[in-house]
Protein backbone atom coordinates (compact mmCIF):
# COMPACT_ATOMS: atom_id res chain seq x y z
CA UNK A 1 0.00 0.00 0.00
CA UNK A 2 1.32 3.49 -0.87
CA UNK A 3 2.01 5.47 2.27
CA UNK A 4 -0.10 8.40 1.05
CA UNK A 5 -3.12 6.12 1.55
CA UNK A 6 -2.42 6.28 5.26
CA UNK A 7 -3.67 9.88 5.36
CA UNK A 8 -7.02 8.88 3.89
CA UNK A 9 -7.77 5.59 5.63
CA UNK A 10 -8.55 5.17 9.32
CA UNK A 11 -7.48 1.58 9.92
CA UNK A 12 -8.73 1.66 13.52
CA UNK A 13 -12.22 2.61 12.31
CA UNK A 14 -12.10 -0.05 9.58
CA UNK A 15 -11.45 -2.76 12.19
CA UNK A 16 -13.72 -1.08 14.75
CA UNK A 17 -11.10 -0.95 17.53
CA UNK A 18 -9.86 1.98 19.65
CA UNK A 19 -6.51 3.53 18.83
CA UNK A 20 -4.98 2.12 22.02
CA UNK A 21 -6.17 -1.44 21.30
CA UNK A 22 -3.60 -4.12 22.14
CA UNK A 23 -2.33 -6.75 19.69
CA UNK A 24 -4.67 -9.46 21.01
CA UNK A 25 -7.76 -7.28 20.53
CA UNK A 26 -6.72 -6.31 17.00
CA UNK A 27 -6.05 -9.93 16.06
CA UNK A 28 -9.31 -11.22 17.55
CA UNK A 29 -11.37 -8.48 15.87
CA UNK A 30 -9.66 -9.04 12.51
CA UNK A 31 -10.34 -12.78 12.57
CA UNK A 32 -14.01 -12.22 13.37
CA UNK A 33 -14.44 -9.70 10.56
CA UNK A 34 -12.42 -11.76 8.07
CA UNK A 35 -14.61 -14.80 8.67
CA UNK A 36 -17.75 -12.71 8.19
CA UNK A 37 -16.56 -10.95 5.02
CA UNK A 38 -14.60 -13.79 3.43
CA UNK A 39 -15.42 -14.19 -0.31
CA UNK A 40 -16.31 -17.85 0.25
CA UNK A 41 -19.10 -16.72 2.57
CA UNK A 42 -20.27 -13.86 0.32
CA UNK A 43 -20.03 -15.14 -3.22
CA UNK A 44 -21.00 -12.50 -5.78
CA UNK A 45 -21.07 -9.70 -3.18
CA UNK A 46 -18.70 -7.00 -4.48
CA UNK A 47 -19.12 -4.84 -1.37
CA UNK A 48 -18.18 -7.71 0.93
CA UNK A 49 -15.13 -8.44 -1.25
CA UNK A 50 -13.99 -4.82 -1.05
CA UNK A 51 -14.61 -4.79 2.71
CA UNK A 52 -12.53 -7.97 3.04
CA UNK A 53 -9.63 -6.23 1.26
CA UNK A 54 -9.91 -3.17 3.50
CA UNK A 55 -9.87 -5.34 6.60
CA UNK A 56 -6.75 -7.13 5.33
CA UNK A 57 -4.98 -3.83 4.62
CA UNK A 58 -5.82 -2.47 8.05
CA UNK A 59 -4.65 -5.61 9.84
CA UNK A 60 -1.42 -5.78 7.81
CA UNK A 61 -0.42 -2.36 9.14
CA UNK A 62 -1.79 -2.50 12.69
CA UNK A 63 -0.46 -6.00 13.38
CA UNK A 64 3.11 -4.93 12.53
CA UNK A 65 4.54 -2.90 15.45
CA UNK A 66 6.91 -0.86 13.23
CA UNK A 67 4.31 -0.08 10.57
CA UNK A 68 1.73 0.76 13.22
CA UNK A 69 4.16 3.19 14.86
CA UNK A 70 4.83 4.92 11.55
CA UNK A 71 1.12 4.94 10.68
CA UNK A 72 0.23 6.54 14.02
CA UNK A 73 2.91 9.20 13.46
CA UNK A 74 1.66 10.06 9.99
CA UNK A 75 -1.99 10.18 11.11
CA UNK A 76 -1.07 12.37 14.05
CA UNK A 77 0.70 14.84 11.72
CA UNK A 78 -2.22 14.82 9.30
CA UNK A 79 -4.56 15.86 12.11
CA UNK A 80 -2.20 18.42 13.61
CA UNK A 81 -1.24 16.15 16.46
CA UNK A 82 2.50 16.15 15.79
CA UNK A 83 4.38 19.45 15.72
CA UNK A 84 8.08 20.21 15.39
CA UNK A 85 10.02 22.89 17.27
CA UNK A 86 11.42 25.60 15.01
CA UNK A 87 15.20 25.54 14.64
CA UNK A 88 15.75 29.30 15.05
CA UNK A 89 17.02 31.00 18.16
CA UNK A 90 14.70 30.65 21.09
CA UNK A 91 12.56 28.04 19.46
CA UNK A 92 9.49 30.07 20.25
CA UNK A 93 7.24 28.86 17.50
CA UNK A 94 6.06 25.39 16.38
CA UNK A 95 6.16 24.32 12.75
CA UNK A 96 2.97 22.65 11.62
CA UNK A 97 2.68 19.63 9.33
CA UNK A 98 2.08 21.91 6.32
CA UNK A 99 4.97 24.21 7.29
CA UNK A 100 7.31 21.26 7.50
CA UNK A 101 6.48 20.09 3.97
CA UNK A 102 6.80 23.60 2.53
CA UNK A 103 10.56 23.19 2.62
CA UNK A 104 10.57 20.19 0.28
CA UNK A 105 10.58 21.98 -3.08
CA UNK A 106 7.20 23.67 -2.72
CA UNK A 107 8.39 27.20 -1.92
CA UNK A 108 7.99 29.08 1.31
CA UNK A 109 4.45 28.86 2.56
CA UNK A 110 3.14 27.23 -0.63
CA UNK A 111 0.63 24.41 -0.15
CA UNK A 112 1.95 20.93 -1.02
CA UNK A 113 -0.41 18.86 -3.19
CA UNK A 114 -0.50 15.17 -2.32
CA UNK A 115 -0.86 13.55 -5.72
CA UNK A 116 0.59 10.62 -7.62
CA UNK A 117 3.64 10.94 -9.91
CA UNK A 118 2.92 11.81 -13.50
CA UNK A 119 -0.47 13.40 -12.84
CA UNK A 120 0.21 16.50 -14.92
CA UNK A 121 2.93 17.77 -12.61
CA UNK A 122 0.50 17.93 -9.73
CA UNK A 123 3.25 18.10 -7.15
CA UNK A 124 5.87 16.02 -5.36
CA UNK A 125 4.98 12.43 -4.55
CA UNK A 126 4.29 11.98 -0.85
CA UNK A 127 6.21 8.69 -0.89
CA UNK A 128 9.38 10.56 -1.93
CA UNK A 129 8.83 13.30 0.64
CA UNK A 130 8.29 10.90 3.51
CA UNK A 131 11.23 8.73 2.52
CA UNK A 132 13.44 11.80 2.85
CA UNK A 133 11.91 12.70 6.19
CA UNK A 134 12.39 9.29 7.75
CA UNK A 135 15.69 8.39 6.16
CA UNK A 136 14.31 5.82 3.72
CA UNK A 137 15.22 5.36 0.12
CA UNK A 138 11.69 5.28 -1.30
CA UNK A 139 9.27 2.38 -1.47
CA UNK A 140 10.89 -0.19 -3.68
CA UNK A 141 9.79 -3.71 -4.59
CA UNK A 142 9.04 -5.76 -1.52
CA UNK A 143 8.80 -2.71 0.71
CA UNK A 144 5.91 -1.06 2.47
CA UNK A 145 5.48 2.60 3.38
CA UNK A 146 8.62 4.48 4.53
CA UNK A 147 10.91 1.73 3.22
CA UNK A 148 9.78 -0.87 5.77
CA UNK A 149 10.49 -4.40 4.45
CA UNK A 150 7.28 -6.12 3.47
CA UNK A 151 8.69 -9.64 3.67
CA UNK A 152 7.40 -12.91 2.19
CA UNK A 153 3.63 -13.20 2.38
CA UNK A 154 2.07 -16.31 3.97
CA UNK A 155 -0.38 -18.47 2.03
CA UNK A 156 -4.14 -17.96 2.11
CA UNK A 157 -6.46 -20.14 4.20
CA UNK A 158 -8.69 -22.54 2.25
CA UNK A 159 -12.22 -23.49 3.36
CA UNK A 160 -13.67 -26.93 2.63
CA UNK A 161 -16.41 -29.24 3.91
CA UNK A 162 -16.94 -32.97 4.26
CA UNK A 163 -19.68 -35.40 5.38
CA UNK A 164 -18.99 -38.35 7.68
CA UNK A 165 -21.12 -40.96 9.41
CA UNK A 166 -22.28 -40.72 13.02
CA UNK A 167 -20.05 -43.59 14.16
CA UNK A 168 -17.00 -42.16 12.37
CA UNK A 169 -17.58 -38.82 14.09
CA UNK A 170 -17.69 -40.46 17.53
CA UNK A 171 -14.76 -42.83 17.01
CA UNK A 172 -12.60 -40.73 14.66
CA UNK A 173 -11.94 -41.26 10.98
CA UNK A 174 -9.65 -40.50 8.04
CA UNK A 175 -11.22 -38.90 4.95
CA UNK A 176 -9.83 -38.25 1.48
CA UNK A 177 -10.16 -34.67 0.22
CA UNK A 178 -9.60 -33.61 -3.37
CA UNK A 179 -9.42 -30.17 -5.00
CA UNK A 180 -7.89 -28.82 -8.23
CA UNK A 181 -5.56 -26.44 -6.40
CA UNK A 182 -4.52 -28.60 -3.43
CA UNK A 183 -4.71 -32.05 -5.01
CA UNK A 184 -5.48 -35.13 -2.91
CA UNK A 185 -4.85 -35.37 0.80
CA UNK A 186 -5.84 -37.65 3.67
CA UNK A 187 -7.22 -35.76 6.64
CA UNK A 188 -7.61 -37.24 10.10
CA UNK A 189 -10.91 -36.38 11.79
CA UNK A 190 -10.45 -36.54 15.59
CA UNK A 191 -12.77 -38.66 17.72
CA UNK A 192 -15.74 -36.80 19.12
CA UNK A 193 -16.13 -34.19 16.37
CA UNK A 194 -19.56 -32.52 16.41
CA UNK A 195 -21.90 -31.71 13.56
CA UNK A 196 -20.94 -28.34 12.05
CA UNK A 197 -17.60 -28.21 13.85
CA UNK A 198 -14.67 -26.54 12.07
CA UNK A 199 -11.24 -28.18 12.15
CA UNK A 200 -8.14 -26.09 11.39
CA UNK A 201 -5.34 -28.01 9.69
CA UNK A 202 -2.15 -25.98 9.94
CA UNK A 203 -0.13 -25.56 6.75
CA UNK A 204 -2.63 -27.42 4.54
CA UNK A 205 -3.90 -24.33 2.69
CA UNK A 206 -2.44 -22.45 -0.26
CA UNK A 207 1.37 -22.18 -0.34
CA UNK A 208 2.94 -18.85 0.61
CA UNK A 209 5.84 -16.94 -0.88
CA UNK A 210 9.26 -18.65 -0.71
CA UNK A 211 10.28 -18.71 2.93
CA UNK A 212 6.75 -18.01 4.19
CA UNK A 213 4.37 -20.57 5.72
CA UNK A 214 1.44 -22.02 3.84
CA UNK A 215 -2.11 -21.10 4.83
CA UNK A 216 -4.41 -23.36 6.80
CA UNK A 217 -7.20 -25.66 5.67
CA UNK A 218 -10.40 -24.93 7.59
CA UNK A 219 -12.64 -27.98 7.30
CA UNK A 220 -16.32 -27.90 8.25
CA UNK A 221 -17.58 -31.36 9.24
CA UNK A 222 -21.21 -32.38 8.71
CA UNK A 223 -22.26 -35.49 10.65
CA UNK A 224 -25.00 -37.72 9.31
CA UNK A 225 -27.70 -38.75 11.81
CA UNK A 226 -27.84 -42.30 13.19
CA UNK A 227 -31.07 -44.34 13.02
CA UNK A 228 -30.74 -45.45 16.67
CA UNK A 229 -28.35 -43.18 18.58
CA UNK A 230 -28.36 -39.48 19.25
CA UNK A 231 -25.88 -37.19 20.94
CA UNK A 232 -26.08 -34.73 23.82
CA UNK A 233 -22.66 -33.18 24.34
CA UNK A 234 -20.36 -36.10 25.07
CA UNK A 235 -23.27 -38.37 26.00
CA UNK A 236 -24.89 -40.78 23.57
CA UNK A 237 -28.65 -41.22 23.77
CA UNK A 238 -30.94 -44.11 22.84
CA UNK A 239 -34.62 -44.92 23.31
CA UNK A 240 -35.01 -48.25 25.15
CA UNK A 241 -38.30 -50.10 24.61
CA UNK A 242 -39.48 -52.26 27.54
CA UNK A 243 -42.66 -54.23 28.01
CA UNK A 244 -45.33 -53.27 30.49
CA UNK A 245 -44.45 -56.31 32.58
CA UNK A 246 -40.72 -55.43 32.60
CA UNK A 247 -41.47 -51.87 33.67
CA UNK A 248 -44.02 -52.94 36.33
CA UNK A 249 -42.23 -55.94 37.79
CA UNK A 250 -38.61 -54.98 37.08
CA UNK A 251 -36.14 -56.74 34.80
CA UNK A 252 -32.59 -56.79 33.45
CA UNK A 253 -32.59 -55.95 29.74
CA UNK A 254 -29.91 -55.48 27.05
CA UNK A 255 -29.09 -52.03 25.67
CA UNK A 256 -27.37 -51.68 22.24
CA UNK A 257 -24.04 -49.85 22.05
CA UNK A 258 -22.50 -47.96 19.12
CA UNK A 259 -19.94 -50.70 18.42
CA UNK A 260 -22.74 -53.17 17.62
CA UNK A 261 -22.57 -55.00 20.94
CA UNK A 262 -24.82 -54.70 23.98
CA UNK A 263 -24.64 -54.11 27.69
CA UNK A 264 -27.08 -55.15 30.41
CA UNK A 265 -29.04 -52.60 32.44
CA UNK A 266 -31.39 -53.10 35.36
CA UNK A 267 -34.93 -51.73 35.10
CA UNK A 268 -36.31 -51.22 38.60
CA UNK A 269 -39.88 -52.33 39.43
CA UNK A 270 -42.39 -49.58 38.71
CA UNK A 271 -40.14 -47.74 36.21
CA UNK A 272 -42.26 -45.20 34.29
CA UNK A 273 -41.94 -44.40 30.62
CA UNK A 274 -39.45 -41.55 30.09
CA UNK A 275 -37.07 -42.42 32.91
CA UNK A 276 -33.41 -42.20 31.85
CA UNK A 277 -31.00 -44.98 32.79
CA UNK A 278 -27.34 -43.92 32.77
CA UNK A 279 -24.56 -46.28 31.65
CA UNK A 280 -21.28 -44.71 32.80
CA UNK A 281 -18.41 -44.30 30.34
CA UNK A 282 -20.30 -45.62 27.31
CA UNK A 283 -20.49 -42.26 25.53
CA UNK A 284 -18.10 -40.13 23.47
CA UNK A 285 -14.37 -40.14 24.23
CA UNK A 286 -12.57 -36.94 23.13
CA UNK A 287 -8.81 -36.99 23.56
CA UNK A 288 -7.80 -37.43 27.17
CA UNK A 289 -11.09 -36.05 28.48
CA UNK A 290 -13.38 -38.18 30.62
CA UNK A 291 -15.75 -40.14 28.36
CA UNK A 292 -19.44 -39.35 28.34
CA UNK A 293 -22.23 -41.76 29.25
CA UNK A 294 -24.86 -43.69 27.36
CA UNK A 295 -28.32 -42.43 28.33
CA UNK A 296 -31.08 -44.97 27.77
CA UNK A 297 -34.58 -43.47 27.89
CA UNK A 298 -37.22 -46.01 28.88
CA UNK A 299 -40.19 -46.30 26.52
CA UNK A 300 -42.94 -48.58 27.85
CA UNK A 301 -44.46 -50.43 24.91
CA UNK A 302 -48.23 -50.92 24.99
CA UNK A 303 -49.19 -54.16 23.20
CA UNK A 304 -51.30 -53.58 20.09
CA UNK A 305 -52.87 -57.05 20.19
CA UNK A 306 -53.76 -59.10 23.24
CA UNK A 307 -54.36 -62.80 23.54
CA UNK A 308 -57.41 -63.88 25.45
CA UNK A 309 -55.14 -64.94 28.29
CA UNK A 310 -53.33 -61.60 28.39
CA UNK A 311 -56.58 -59.64 28.26
CA UNK A 312 -58.00 -61.64 31.16
CA UNK A 313 -54.87 -60.97 33.20
CA UNK A 314 -55.01 -57.22 32.55
CA UNK A 315 -58.68 -57.07 33.41
CA UNK A 316 -57.94 -58.76 36.71
CA UNK A 317 -55.17 -56.22 37.39
CA UNK A 318 -57.52 -53.32 36.61
CA UNK A 319 -60.10 -54.70 39.03
CA UNK A 320 -57.45 -55.11 41.69
CA UNK A 321 -56.47 -51.41 41.44
CA UNK A 322 -59.82 -50.66 43.06
CA UNK A 323 -60.55 -47.35 41.30
CA UNK A 324 -56.98 -45.91 41.39
CA UNK A 325 -56.87 -42.70 39.31
CA UNK A 326 -53.36 -41.82 38.04
CA UNK A 327 -54.62 -38.37 36.93
CA UNK A 328 -55.97 -37.26 40.29
CA UNK A 329 -52.79 -35.41 41.29
CA UNK A 330 -52.60 -33.76 37.86
CA UNK A 331 -56.08 -32.28 38.18
CA UNK A 332 -55.45 -31.22 41.75
CA UNK A 333 -52.42 -29.20 40.65
CA UNK A 334 -54.31 -27.76 37.68
CA UNK A 335 -57.04 -26.45 39.96
CA UNK A 336 -54.71 -25.15 42.48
Amino acid sequence: MASQDWFEKDFYAILGVPQDADEATIKKTYRKLARKMHPDQNQGDAKASERFKEIGEAYAVLSDPEQRKEYDAVRAMAHGGARFTAGGPGGAGGASFEDLFSGFGAGGGQRVRFGTPGAGGAGPDLEDILSGMFGGGGAGAGYGGFGAPRGPQPGVDVHASTHIGFKEAVEGSTVLLQSPELGRMNVRIPAGVRDGQKIRLRGKGRPGDPGAPAGDLILTVSVQPHPVFGRDGDNLTVDLPVTFAEAALGATVPVPTLDGKSVKVKVAPGTPSGRVLRLKGRGVQRGDDKPGDLLAKVQVVVPQRLTDEAREAIEKMAAAENGYDPRAELFAKARG
